[in-house]
């Protein structure tokens, strides 16, 4: 392939698609100068669907319980050490309310896969606060579940499902799983979600073991190809007990590079500025948005909890949740020319 790599960005931004080699190129070329273009063109490119506006999300952590066991994840059902905890309903709708209060208008609730929340119990939450605020966004997070599953909590009112698919490389996804996982299951799922009606969110971890520009390429035309409402990436920070407490950190600078691109592949995705992003760098959530992510998912659990859910070690708890630190969080975003709204923030991707 001849093509430069400032010729392949020009390429993604017209067609929105390149060959899977040449997204491994960009990769592989990625210097400082590529990556501040790729910035700009992403940046002009969400403007044109969204402008300045950035979405938050009340993000509810109810369960760090988890039947599985990722070698990646601080919840995995092995680390004996870690501080369980279970939301009750009535907690969950709580923290509904105080996020409804202060001006959220999107719910991502998330947990482990917990079998302790059976569906009855699920969706009696969702069709809760759907019933108080019709003009909420439901999302949930809660992994691999039955299509039986996802079809009554879709029947109960929620909308949208993050589901990241973490590789899609399944040599790679069975490096970071144990046996019991497979990737074709992951993407059995994602497909089952699609087919039922939700808003579908994937995503990866960038830097994880294992990982090289060929796996995030495939990752980058699995997006394309599947046009996913929503996607979620962020850098890969260690946990102390899990067996690979002694890998490196992902990169900050790559995670903002391919939420670039990812912006390139689809103007119209919701993009989050992860919290992982802001974990390993103060001003990620920042960086992240100017790269041309245009979601932020403040945590509004209790507070008791915010820490015990502990999927990587130093997890930001940046304290921007409350009417207070709301304040201050709309104050961060404008500084760099963008802004917070009240919003349920709904997808705008163009027709295939």
């Amino acid at each position: 392939m001849d093509t430069k790599p400032h010729e392949l960005i020009h390429a993604l931004e017209a067609d929105h698609a390149l060959p899977t080699e040449g997204y491994e190129r960009l990769i592989a070329e990625c210097d400082a100068a590529l990556a501040a273009h790729a910035a700009e063109r992403a940046a002009e490119a969400r403007r044109a669907v969204y402008g300045t506006d950035v979405y938050l999300r009340g993000l509810i952590e109810f369960s760090s319980y988890c039947v599985n066991d990722c070698l990646y994840c601080g919840l995995r059902r092995s680390n004996g050490r870690a501080d369980r905890y279970r939301l009750t309903p009535d907690q969950i709708l709580e923290c509904v309310e105080e996020g409804y209060g202060i001006g959220y208008r999107t719910f991502v609730l998330q947990g482990g896969e917990d079998p302790r929340f059976t569906d009855d119990m699920l969706c009696a939450v969702v069709s809760t606060i759907k019933d108080r605020h019709s003009d909420c966004a439901v999302t949930l997070s809660l992994g691999e579940r039955s299509r039986a599953s996802y079809r009554r909590l879709f029947d109960a009112g929620a909308d949208r499902y993050l589901l990241r698919h973490e590789t899609a490389s399944p040599d790679h996804y069975a490096m970071l799983h144990p046996r019991s996982m497979s990737y074709e299951k992951r993407m059995r799922c994602v497909s089952d979600l699609r087919d039922i009606g939700y808003a579908v969110g994937l995503g990866f971890m960038v830097g994880s073991p294992g990982q090289g520009p060929r796996e995030l390429a495939r990752d980058l035309k699995l997006i394309e190809e599947f046009r996913p409402e929503m996607c979620g990436i962020g850098p890969f920070v260690p946990h102390h007990a899990t067996p690979f407490s002694d890998a490196p950190r992902g990169s900050v600078d790559l995670t903002c590079y391919l939420l670039s691109l990812i912006r390139l592949i689809s103007p119209g995705l919701l993009i989050p500025a992860t919290t992982a992003l802001a974990t390993l760098d103060p001003a990620g959530r920042e960086k992240g948005i100017l790269a041309g992510a245009n979601v932020i998912m403040p945590n509004v659990s209790p507070a008791s909890v915010r820490m015990r859910y502990d999927p990587y070690d130093n997890k930001a708890c940046t304290g921007e949740e409350a009417a207070e630190g709301r304040r201050r969080l709309d104050a961060r975003i404008a500084s760099i020319g963008y802004r917070t709204v009240v919003d349920r923030g709904d997808p705008k991707l163009s027709p295939v």
